[in-house]
């Protein structure tokens, strides 16, 4: 059978969304687990509190600075080797993260921050990658599915923390333990993942668009902006949340339990949210996405009751799984297939910018806007209102042009 008729009746994109679902879930629950303690093990080494969410910022810029590399990479060695790569950069950011830890150096378990952004990097591409080999018709369903996969990370990946947090002398270290060994052996997964090298140009190849001309085409600028704020959004309050809510007299338990539930709020609507997309279309899901994260917001400013942060960090997740989500697959069919390195390392470059800027913020805005974690909080979720009315903003601008522009 050739490649044309394999991608035809999707036989071989289904078989890599099971492999890249099965990565998503197990291979994914490290990043609940690095961000339900990075925080907390931060505050215990940091000089000042308001640093103590620097090594989540630094995953995220690590992610940012990896983007472009890796996507150029895996257009020329393929997927297979890019996803080993980001599960090798994990391992080897975590050993030192657990390092930093062991010899109480706040600029060591930076580094392994930073190293392990590499392998949230290419997480990323997971969604990408469920789409190489995807009909038309395949396409939002595949990207769906496999973000699916992080339901079982939801659940995997904070009650590892509640294992191994306090399960040496050194508090978190068995937790960057633990994802070490995530890594090593999540890493066989893809030795099962079937996506064939993109093809060397030819000289007379089409070379494409160039950066410029892709970001300012109207459909990717209005999907990269809904991407950027939905994911900023959800990092800059999930960030927050683990101090809020030791901040507010709850304890690591509670906390686990509560990102336990915002990650899962982020996948499970991905088993329907490529139907919803089918059937009534992008444009529309995304702006329910932003619509939703807006009312977490609303949920997290009228208190901070534990049921508040439940309710506010569950209608999170479903947001920026309906816009983050929405805009990706918005992406996915506004290129073509030999822009795809270019243009997906310049998102994901664009995206986890956001990202960085918003868990920097975070910690900041959490610690060092007010006396109490309670006014903290406050100003977190306050901080989201100027970029949903961006997003909102560019996504009703796109709908309102005409449809031959």
């Amino acid at each position: 059978m050739t490649d044309m008729a394999l991608i035809h009746d999707d036989t071989r994109a289904r078989r890599n969304v099971i492999v890249l679902t099965a990565a998503q879930a197990f291979l994914g629950a490290q990043m609940p687990m690095l961000f339900v303690v990075g925080g907390l093990a931060g505050q215990t080494l940091a000089s000042n509190v308001c640093f103590a969410t620097l090594p989540i910022s630094l995953i995220v810029l690590g992610s940012m600075l990896a983007a472009n590399p890796l996507s150029w990479f895996m257009q020329r060695a393929g997927r297979q080797a890019g996803f080993v790569l980001g599960a090798a950069a994990g391992a080897i950011g975590a050993a030192i993260g657990a390092y930093g830890l062991y010899l109480a150096s706040f600029p060591v378990f930076l580094l392994g921050s930073l190293i392990t952004g590499i392998y949230m990097s290419a997480h990323g591409f997971y969604r990408f990658a469920a789409a190489d080999t995807a009909s038309d018709a395949f396409r939002p369903k595949a990207i769906s599915y496999v973000m699916a996969g992080g339901l079982a990370s939801a659940i995997i990946g904070p009650q590892l923390v509640k294992v191994t947090s306090q399960a040496m002398i050194i508090p978190f270290m068995g937790t960057y333990l633990a994802v070490v060994g995530v890594n090593l052996v999540g890493a066989l997964l893809f030795l099962f993942l079937d996506i064939p090298k993109p093809p060397v140009p030819s000289e007379d190849a089409p070379k494409g668009r160039s950066r410029w001309e892709l970001i300012t085409t109207p459909r990717i600028m209005v999907a990269v902006i809904c991407a950027m704020v939905s994911y900023a959004l959800m990092n800059l309050v999930m960030t927050s949340t683990p101090l809020a809510v030791v901040g507010c007299g709850f304890d690591e338990g509670n906390a686990a339990d509560i990102v336990t539930g915002h990650v899962l709020a982020m996948y499970v609507p991905s088993f329907f949210t490529g139907h919803l997309i089918a059937r009534f279309g992008v444009e529309k899901v995304v702006g329910a996405g932003l619509f939703i994260l807006a009312a977490a917001g609303a949920v997290a400013l009228q208190g901070v009751e534990i049921g508040n942060f439940f309710i506010a960090l569950i209608l999170l997740g479903v947001g920026w799984n309906f816009g983050f989500i929405g805009a990706t697959t918005m992406l996915a069919g506004a290129h073509e297939a030999h822009e795809r390195g270019r243009m997906q390392g310049l998102n994901d470059l664009l995206v986890f910018g956001g990202v960085t800027l918003a868990s920097l913020a975070s910690g900041g805005l959490m610690n060092c806007s007010g006396g109490d974690a309670q006014t903290g909080w406050m100003s977190v979720n306050l901080a989201m209102i100027p970029f949903l009315a961006l997003a909102g903003g560019a996504l009703i601008w796109l709908l309102l042009r005409p449809k031959d522009a």
